[in-house]
């Protein structure tokens, strides 16, 4: 089982969309975040630790997730 995390800003349309689509796929659990601090669901540690995969939506996503949870990301 890879628990798979989907990122963009707010966490309002991309990420919760992304989620649902895959929330059906077989052997993966699935979760959605956004990287802002009024995101529906901010962005944490525990979730880039929790995650096997993180997508993101945008460069600037995967540009804030590096700089801000680089100590949480797995190699």
């Amino acid at each position: 089982m890879k628990n798979v995390l989907f990122v963009c800003s707010q966490n309002k349309l991309r990420s919760p969309t992304a989620e649902q689509v895959f929330a059906s796929w077989p052997d993966i659990e699935v979760s959605s975040a956004g990287t802002n601090n009024d995101a529906e669901n901010p962005l944490s540690n525990e979730l880039i630790e929790w995650a096997d995969i993180v997508f993101v939506m945008e460069k600037a996503h995967r540009a804030k997730v590096r700089g801000k949870y680089r100590s949480a990301l797995k190699d």
